[in-house]
């Protein structure tokens, strides 16, 4: 049982880093001066953030059915359904708070599709799904790039004016064109990140208490990253890639010098093939998708080492981890006070280092007390109607038979 306390403490302690990263990056500039040029947070947390929530998101599927040993059946049929609880309170905070007026990309939405769209692989085994990540990370970027613009001429639009809402439900397109957006065209495209929650159940379903995976997952994380950063270097630098999108229309209309370091996610990759050659963060291509993942598996491996003997040493990052749905809600709630200017005095490094304080102070305060954040618990009982209490009586009824047949033995 200790073990798997010190994993979990780990694995939330991660995703804690996860939401100050976010944090940062919503409230720090991610570009310096006139000349646009890359920022520290944009250099360092721009798409890598977001991507370690969503390959957490991952591992904590994997967690939740069967860690090593995958759930089948009526288990399995039981956590589908509680996943998909889960899923739908998700969803509905994601569309409320796109009421908000910020000017930050909100990602609950696309958190609760792509909890959604991991249903059919929630049973699989580790090698499977293995082949199924790498051939997502591979082949979903090309597809993307080959669909996104027959979904811009069919809708007319590239995007959503703002972040999907309950109110974007009802504009022209309705249903239709919030789908598009959050699917291929908009800021976090679920159908390449579905790569992202495939490879954190590959490694959810790893035996996460054992040393060695902590450093297997530390090296070869940041191995791969940087082999992922070298292939691209070389495509971009040396094959001419960067000359060749600098010479686009696109560069016209947007600083693509510094957006290929910081953030693609705004800018219309077609018309030329070497956008899929590119790391770039938010670009969504398989070298964006395998370093940034990458590096979420170092930091996931990083933050499991850690707390392998002290599982309490990282607690201010491990309680705000526990309850990142809250803390994240409130942080875009929060920003909304503040979207038509800072308050007098204060500064993006004042309003980061406030914003990441709360996040840290009730995170540990929740945690010592043992309490589930607000939305948690609407989470865990939205998941206890759908499928949970199913799966106790299923689990139940398992004990029941083998006391039974235990005498004929």
């Amino acid at each position: 049982m200790a073990g798997l306390n010190q994993r979990l403490t780990g694995i939330d302690a991660a995703r804690g880093l996860a939401l100050l990263g976010m944090i940062a990056t919503h409230t720090l500039p991610l570009f310096d001066g006139p000349d646009a040029n890359p920022s520290f947070v944009g250099l360092v947390f721009s798409g890598r953030s977001a991507a370690l929530f969503a390959v957490l998101a991952g591992i904590g599927l994997a967690l939740l059915t069967g860690k090593e040993s995958p759930h089948h059946g009526r288990m399995l049929g039981a956590d589908r359904r509680a996943v998909a609880g889960r899923a739908m309170v998700i969803l509905a905070a994601g569309l409320t708070l796109g009421l908000v007026q910020v000017s930050v990309a909100i990602i609950l939405v696309h958190y609760a599709l792509l909890f959604l769209c991991l249903l059919p692989f929630l049973g699989l085994r580790l090698r499977p799904l293995a082949v199924w990540a790498v051939g997502w990370v591979v082949i979903s970027p090309i597809a993307a790039y080959l669909i996104r613009p027959m979904l811009t001429g069919w809708l007319g639009q590239r995007q959503l004016s703002g972040n999907p809402s309950w109110d974007s439900l009802q504009t022209v397109h309705g249903a239709t064109g919030v789908l598009s957006d959050v699917f291929f065209t908009g800021y976090y495209p679920v159908f390449q990140w579905i790569g992202y929650l495939l490879i954190g159940l590959v490694i959810g379903r790893l035996e996460l208490r054992r040393l060695a995976v902590q450093l297997s997952l530390i090296i070869g994380g940041a191995l791969l990253a940087f082999a992922a950063t070298g292939v691209a270097g070389f495509m971009m630098d040396y094959l001419g890639g960067e000359k060749a999108l600098l010479g686009t229309a696109q560069a016209a209309r947007w600083p693509l010098k510094s957006l290929l370091q910081v953030d693609l996610a705004w800018v219309d990759q077609s018309g030329s093939w070497w956008w899929l050659a590119t790391a770039a963060p938010h670009a969504g291509t398989t070298l964006d998708l395998v370093q940034s993942a990458s590096a979420a598996a170092a930091v996931v491996g990083l933050c499991l080492l850690l707390t392998h003997r002290l599982p309490r040493i990282l607690l201010p990052l491990s309680g705000a981890g526990a309850m990142t749905l809250t803390l994240y809600t409130l942080h875009v709630w929060a920003l909304g006070l503040t979207v038509h200017g800072l308050p007098p005095g204060w500064s993006a490094l004042a309003l980061f280092l406030a914003h990441a304080a709360v996040a840290l102070l009730v995170g540990t305060l929740f945690a010592l007390l043992g309490w589930r954040g607000p939305l948690e618990l609407l989470a865990h009982g939205a998941a206890a109607l759908a499928g949970a209490r199913r799966r106790e009586h299923v689990a139940r009824r398992g004990r029941e038979g083998v006391r039974y047949r235990q005498p004929l033995r």
